[in-house]
């Protein structure tokens, strides 16, 4: 057999990766989830990075239907639709069109009838591109709040919760404001643990979380709130609870079937798949070290597979900036600057990891490779990768030893996928 050498394995690790975007793919999976069309109006309303190509899947899936609404999606991912509108939005801190979204899918399911449905079609990103602020706050207000979240360090679970409580659209109040039509959720998710709550801070289901705990999560990580926001928080509304809606939620994409995907490709190239799971979580540069480490294992002694095999992995690590310096990358590109710092140049491993919607973070990347002789390139370009990944600076690192991955936006969003190979 071939001998495994930098090219062959960045063609596989690319094929893998993409193999786990394609699985995700509104084209290919909304339509075997739908419902049974309604005798009275049909109104589409949505939010998330692939609402858009949810709404031409839709579209495409029920061409006799008639149907209208809108929903929103992140700058650059519009498609071409016919009766569905689409609105473009900020992310990840929201923007004066992501208060109009809000307001337009809002006064779309305004006043239907029991005969009515409206079908919801949520994916990630939709908490910050889908924004009514709660009565006495601005949108200037969430935009600090979500920039504050942002650099703390909070689980999305937690950075959700706070925002549900913040919403006048989510949290299920959505839901609440459809009532009496039938509300039937399709959702992409990119959380941990594909929790139907979690995505996009479940506009359309039952919130779990409650005041307390939002408080909890403000005090332990300090953040720093505008007052008018701290005065919504003491007053205490509360979400809409299980019984205060109905709920008919259809999930047609998740990170465990991207994985399976992903371990299916690797079987076709020769290689040993291993899901070490597909919410795994904790700061990006710590979940880089355990992951070389696993990697140094199976590569020295073939625990817990033995090579040729891949290390999969889905999730969302998160990027404590603090106070300190501060430079471009994502989590995708932290995770692996710190895997590279940690292997050292070790022989016959590879990775990539990124994220499914095709941008880590803010920059044009979905991600980036790592080579046996990355931190070398990364050297001898100028660059100490060390200090890189102390100034949160990996995104500069990738670029300047040109091992970025740009895919440009894949118009879906099931989270990170990482994929290290052991040859």
């Amino acid at each position: 057999m071939t001998a495994w050498n930098d090219s062959r394995a960045k063609n596989a690790l690319n094929r893998i990766f993409m193999a786990a975007v394609a699985s995700a793919d509104p084209a290919k999976v909304l339509q075997q989830h739908l419902p049974s069309p309604p005798k009275g109006r049909c109104v589409v309303v949505g939010a998330g990075k692939a609402s858009a190509a949810m709404a031409a899947a839709l579209e495409a899936a029920w061409p006799h239907v008639d149907l209208s609404g809108v929903v929103v999606t992140r700058y650059g991912h519009a498609v071409p639709t016919s009766h569905i509108e689409i609105i473009e939005a900020s992310h990840p801190v929201p923007d004066d069109k992501s208060a109009e979204a809000a307001k337009r899918i809002l006064a779309a399911v305004e006043g239907l009838t029991a005969d009515d449905m409206v079908i919801a079609l949520i994916s990630g990103g939709g908490s910050a591109l889908m924004v009514a602020p709660a009565e006495g706050m601005t949108l200037a207000d969430k935009m600090a709040v979500n920039r504050a979240l942002l650099a703390s360090g909070a689980t999305i679970s937690e950075m959700n919760a706070v925002r549900k409580h913040l919403s006048r659209i989510k949290g299920g109040r959505l839901a609440l404001a459809a009532k009496p039509a039938k509300v039937v959720s399709l959702l992409i998710s990119d959380v941990p643990g594909d929790d139907p709550s979690e995505i996009a801070s479940g506009p359309t289901v039952a919130d779990p979380s409650d005041i307390q705990t939002v408080r909890e999560i403000v005090s332990r990580y300090a953040l720093d709130l505008p007052e008018t926001v701290r005065r919504v928080l003491e007053q205490g509304e509360e979400t809409p609870k299980s019984g205060d809606i109905e709920e008919d939620v259809r999930m047609i994409a998740a990170p465990s079937l991207a994985l399976q995907a992903a371990a299916d490709e690797a079987v076709k190239l020769g290689l040993t798949p291993l899901i070490l799971g597909d919410s795994l979580e904790g700061e990006s540069r710590d979940v880089g070290a355990v992951m070389a480490g696993i990697a140094s294992s199976a590569s020295r002694k073939g625990l817990p597979v033995k090579g040729p095999a891949v290390l999969l992995s889905g999730g969302e690590t998160t990027v404590t900036i603090g106070k300190g310096p501060a430079g471009k990358g994502g989590r995708n590109t932290e995770f692996l600057l710190s895997l590279a710092l940690t292997l050292k140049g070790s022989a016959g491993i590879w990775a990539i990891a990124g994220d499914s919607d095709g941008i880590d973070g803010v920059e044009d990347a979905a991600g980036a490779v790592v080579t046996p002789d990355t931190l070398e390139r990364m050297r001898a370009a100028g660059v100490d990768p060390r200090q890189s990944l102390v100034n949160h600076d990996s995104y500069t690192a990738f670029k300047a030893a040109d091992d970025l991955v740009v895919t440009g936006p894949t118009l879906t969003n099931v989270n990170d996928i990482r994929v290290i190979l052991i040859g």
